[in-house]
C-alpha cells in the first residue's frame, strides 16, 4: 500500500525490477493523499505502464495503512512475509520522522493482510479479522473493549493501566471513555504529539490521566497503545490516530506485538519516552503547556537521544552474539 513517495523512490525503483524479473506486483496507491496527489497520479501511471496491477483507492475510504506483502512458494506452500507499520514508505521522511515497522512472517497476521489485499481488490470481501484490528470495521469497537476491561479490573480491585501513545487525539467517543476509564481508578499515561482535546487532571473527571506532548528534532510519528490487562500486558501499534477520521472512514491498520522481546522493546521504548523532561511538555487543564522540569536528584533526559543510545546499545548486543555464534 502506498501513501505517499518520495519524488525518486527507490521503493518503485524495487517493484519496477520485480516486475522485470517476472514477479506479479499488486500495488494500492491512494491518490487522495493530501499535498502527494499529482506524485501518486504519476507514479500509479508509471507502474500500471510498466505492467503492475494498480487499485487506486477504496470507494468512501482513504486507505492510509502501511503495508508490504511478499509472498513466496516455498515446498509447494504459500509463505507470507510482511513489514506493516505507522510510517510511509518515503525516503525522505524516513530521515526525520520517527516510526515503527514490524517485519514478521507469523502466518496468523500474514494471512488476514492477503484477506486485506483482497478487499482492496473486490471491495464486498470485507475480511475477518482475528489478529489484525481494522478501521473501519473493528478498530472503534476492538478500543472500546480493552478501556471496557481496564475498568472492569480496577473495579475488582487489580492494578489497571492504559498508556498510548498518538499523533492527535481528538475523538469525542474515545475522550468520554478515557473519562469512564479513569472516574473508574485507571491510569492513564498519553503522549500526543499534536493535537490533544482531552482535558488531563481535571476534577472528578479526569484525576487519573496525564498527558504529555514531545516535540524535538525528528517527528515523533509512531502510534502505540500499551493495556495492562492485569499483567499480561497487551501491546498494539500501526498507523491509526485517534481521530474521527481515521477510526471511521479510513483504512488503518493496529496490530498486536507477539514476540515477547519486541514488545518489551517497544514497552521500553515508550517509558523513556515517558520520562522525557527536556522536549516534553504537560497538557494540564490551564493550557499552559509548560516543559516538564528536571526535579532534583533527576538526571536529564531528551528521549529521542535516549532511544536512539537504546537501540544502539541493542544492535551491538546483537553483534556480539552473532560474533560467539560464529566463534563457536
Amino acid at each position: 500500500t502506498i501513501y505517499r513517495l518520495s519524488s525518486k523512490s527507490n521503493v518503485v525503483k524495487s517493484l519496477l525490477t520485480a516486475l522485470k524479473n517476472g514477479k506479479d506486483v499488486t500495488v494500492m496507491i491512494e491518490l487522495r493523499a493530501r499535498f502527494d496527489e499529482a506524485a501518486n497520479i504519476e507514479w500509479a501511471t508509471k507502474l500500471k505502464d510498466e505492467g503492475a496491477k494498480v487499485i487506486t483507492g477504496v470507494n468512501g475510504l482513504k486507505v492510509h495503512s502501511k503495508i508490504c506483502l511478499i509472498t513466496r512458494r516455498e515446498k509447494g506452500k504459500k509463505i507470507y512475509y510482511a513489514c506493516l507499520g505507522s510510517g510511509n514508505f518515503h525516503e525522505v521522511t524516513a530521515k526525520f520522522y520517527t516510526d515503527i515497522h514490524l517485519f514478521t512472517a507469523d502466518q496468523s497476521i500474514t494471512r488476514e493482510l492477503r484477506a486485506l489485499f483482497n478487499f482492496f481488490d473486490k471491495n464486498y470481501l470485507i475480511p475477518k479479522m482475528q489478529r489484525v484490528t481494522l478501521a473501519p470495521f473493528n478498530l472503534r469497537s476492538k478500543l472500546i473493549s480493552w478501556i471496557n476491561r481496564e475498568v472492569r479490573n480496577a473495579r475488582a480491585g487489580k492494578r489497571a493501566e492504559i498508556f498510548i501513545k498518538v499523533n492527535s487525539l481528538v475523538d469525542e467517543a474515545i475522550i468520554q471513555k478515557l473519562y469512564y476509564a479513569s472516574k473508574a481508578g485507571v491510569k492513564i499515561r498519553l503522549i500526543v504529539r499534536g493535537i490533544c482535546s482531552l482535558i488531563p487532571d481535571f476534577p472528578k473527571v479526569s484525576e487519573n490521566i496525564e498527558a504529555i506532548s514531545i516535540v524535538d528534532q525528528y517527528l515523533e510519528h509512531s502510534r502505540v497503545f500499551i493495556f495492562y490487562n492485569n499483567g499480561r500486558e497487551e501491546v498494539y501499534f500501526g498507523s491509526a490516530d485517534l481521530m474521527t477520521r481515521n477510526i471511521d472512514y479510513r483504512i488503518e491498520l493496529i496490530v498486536p506485538v507477539l514476540n515477547m522481546e519486541i514488545r518489551q522493546q517497544l514497552i521500553d521504548l515508550m517509558e523513556l519516552q515517558w520520562q522525557d523532561n527536556t522536549k516534553a511538555r504537560i497538557f494540564d487543564a490551564d493550557e499552559n503547556n509548560e516543559f516538564r522540569k528536571v526535579k532534583d536528584n533527576q538526571r536529564k533526559l531528551r528521549s529521542q537521544v535516549s532511544a536512539r543510545d537504546y537501540f544502539l546499545h541493542l544492535y551491538q548486543l546483537t553483534k556480539s552474539t552473532e560474533f560467539e555464534i560464529s566463534s563457536n
